[in-house]
């Protein structure tokens, strides 16, 4: 079983924020988010905040999990379906549901608007409501997509013109799957999709592994 607690370390520095905070007063914390694996077991994990192998070379969270709200996690689940459907192994999440004190930690690291949301505002990961992901083939291989995960480089831009045509159709066929079911795109990042469909108040509850 797993168990969202609150981050008490960071309310101190959230409240000095203009933003509202999801607090511990919900009586039943896990009933407002979906464990991806719970629901999509196939789904494939490689949830870079909770290793070093990402742009901070530092471990963010305690373990790899993947929570999103109802309706975005419903919304992933069509998409990894979609995706099956047509040949494919199916999503690949590199960042789910990020805590709003996580969001400080990267802040701190690259304080650029163009590659971090700033958590004064709060970011639609905070809100459980974005996702950073890709497509993997049938043996679990991710497609090309012209770069690697969180490169700050106009070659991981959507809008970017120089990549071959195989870079092309792999992008589109994960951007079509994504817009069909609610979320749209970021112009600087081609894996990150934020749900469009509902929204939701920033929380900073943790998970822990059991």
């Amino acid at each position: 079983m797993r168990i969202l607690y609150p981050a008490l370390a960071t309310i101190l520095s959230c409240t000095m924020a203009s933003v509202s905070i999801l607090s511990a007063q919900t009586t039943n914390p896990d009933a407002n988010w979906v464990d991806m694996r719970s629901l999509v077991p196939d789904l494939v994990l490689d949830i870079r905040y909770a290793t070093t192998n990402n742009f901070m070379e530092e471990k963010i969270y305690e373990c790899g999990e993947c929570y999103l709200r109802k309706e975005v996690a419903d919304a992933i689940a069509r998409v990894h379906r979609r995706i099956k459907a047509q040949g494919y192994g199916g999503l690949k999440m590199y960042d789910c549901y990020r805590p709003h004190s996580a969001q400080w930690k990267l802040w701190k690291k690259v304080p650029n608007t163009q590659y971090v949301a700033d958590p004064r505002k709060g970011s639609m990961h905070n809100r459980g409501s974005a996702v950073d992901l890709t497509v993997v083939d049938k043996n679990g291989k991710e497609l090309d997509m012209g770069t690697g995960y969180d490169v700050f480089d106009k070659k991981a831009y959507i809008d970017y013109i120089g990549h071959p045509a195989n870079i092309n159709n792999n992008r589109k066929l994960l951007q079509t799957a994504m817009i069909a079911e609610g979320f749209r795109t970021t112009r600087t990042e081609w894996w990150h999709f934020s749900y469009t469909l509902k929204s939701y108040p920033i929380s900073d509850y943790l998970w822990k592994c059991k």
